[in-house]
């Protein structure tokens, strides 16, 4: 049995697909919340 059969690659590919997809939606979050951050403060701004 060796070390790099399919079903070992692809549970490797699995786990690393997985954490790049969690790095990029921590990434698109923060940029949302930037995007809030930002709004708020050009409301209040606006209202001075």
């Amino acid at each position: 049995m060796g070390r790099n059969n399919e079903r070992n690659i692809k549970k490797h590919n699995d786990k690393l697909h997985k954490a790049q997809n969690k790095v990029k939606q921590a990434e698109i979050a923060r940029k949302e919340k930037l995007k809030e951050i930002i709004k708020k403060f050009n409301e209040d701004k606006a209202q001075e």
